[in-house]
């Protein structure tokens, strides 16, 4: 029997891992591998869940009006320049969709997000894989790379998995050394995480090449349930919705969104909490001899002397009840990715790989 071939590019993707959740015969795991809000949503959010579940059996509204006037209180912004999707990962795949194909090219760089090459592929275009600089974009490299074929440049400030981030000077020269064709899409997934940070929307409204993505899996605490966004020209989003079906929210997912991007004053106790604890669980790991990169996220990017150490390592870590993220995919086959847990979690990191660095081993 013939089999129906996909189309080109579909099996050059690598199925994606997402972080574990569990270790056999091991009880009181910790996982600290999807960069994870370890405090949670907001009771308000949650409350607003609940309340959703009244209506289940109702069609969710289709132009999210009441998450992006929410959105754009709570911001600054524009309301009618804001697209919710399914994640930040759904308006990555919408932007591949309309603007990318065969015989384009969408760059992004070496320790970029999968899921830009994957959608990028998805759409039938080239990816084009850009170096960094010790772990931090570079500009003039990405620049270098563009081509007449070039549609879309993809780079996430804070960067994941490594943690860094560029001036805001230094954004605006790439956006302004991009061709017409091109649009530039700042992945803001860790944005609320930098102080002062507007994660590139003054770009998007000063600009027409500019596109902001946004989710509310992080510092919101909502990542089980699926709800991202984009913030662009008024030109974009009129592609973009066309490409949106009209019910990629859920109406629960909507509502409880809502409640938490109001929750301000909660967002701000998270934000100041993973500061805390990064800069500690940074600070100790240091001293052990497990360095790492300034990170402006809701993680760390710990080093170790090579593949073999960072592999034993996560090993023993499991051992300990302790999921972290090994990040070879990512082209950093020496580095283990922790999320910035609570205190008892950061702690507990922070015991087993001294341990390890002691000689202790799984």
């Amino acid at each position: 029997m013939t089999r129906i071939d996909p189309q080109p590019g579909i099996m050059d993707i690598a199925l994606y891992q997402g972080g574990s959740s569990h270790v056999a015969g091991i009880e009181n795991v910790v996982k600290l591998s999807s960069n994870e809000n370890p405090l949670g949503p907001s009771d308000k959010a949650v409350d607003a869940f609940r309340r959703a579940a009244q209506d289940l059996h109702r069609y969710p509204p289709s132009d999210h009006a009441a998450l992006r006037a929410a959105i754009a209180d709570v911001y600054g912004l524009d309301a009618e320049r804001i697209i919710c999707g399914a994640g930040s990962d759904e308006i990555i795949a919408f932007l591949c969709q309309a603007y990318a194909g065969p015989g384009r090219e969408v760059i992004h760089s070496v320790h970029g997000f999968g899921m830009y090459r994957i959608n990028a592929l998805v759409a039938g275009a080239t990816p084009i894989e850009v170096m960094e600089h010790d772990r931090v974009t570079d500009v003039d490299v990405i620049l270098k790379a563009v081509t007449d074929d070039t549609c879309l440049v993809f780079m996430a400030n804070p960067n994941n998995p490594t943690g860094t981030m560029i001036a805001a000077s230094e954004v605006e020269r790439l956006a302004d050394g991009l061709p017409d064709h091109a649009l530039l899409v700042l992945d803001g997934a860790y944005a609320e995480y930098v102080n002062g940070y507007d994660g590139g929307a003054a770009l998007v409204e000063s600009r027409e090449n500019v596109v902001m993505t946004r989710t509310f899996s992080k510092l919101y605490g909502l990542g089980g349930l699926r709800v991202g966004w984009g913030y662009a020209p008024s030109h974009v989003v009129d592609v973009l919705n066309r490409v949106r079906g009209p019910f990629n929210v859920t109406g629960a997912a909507l509502a409880a969104a809502e409640a938490a991007v109001r929750d301000v004053n909660y967002a701000a106790h998270c934000q100041a909490e993973n500061a805390r604890w990064r800069t500690w669980m940074a600070d100790a790991l240091a001293e052990i001899g497990v360095p790492s990169d300034v990170s402006l996220g809701n993680f760390i990017l710990a080093r170790f002397a090579d593949k073999t150490e960072a592999e034993t390592c996560d090993a023993y870590l499991q051992t300990q009840g302790l999921i972290v993220r090994r990040v070879a995919g990512y082209n950093l086959p020496s580095a283990l990715r922790i999320t910035v847990g609570d205190e008892s979690a950061c702690r507990r990191v922070v015991h087993a790989v001294r341990q390890f660095k002691g000689g202790a081993r799984a």
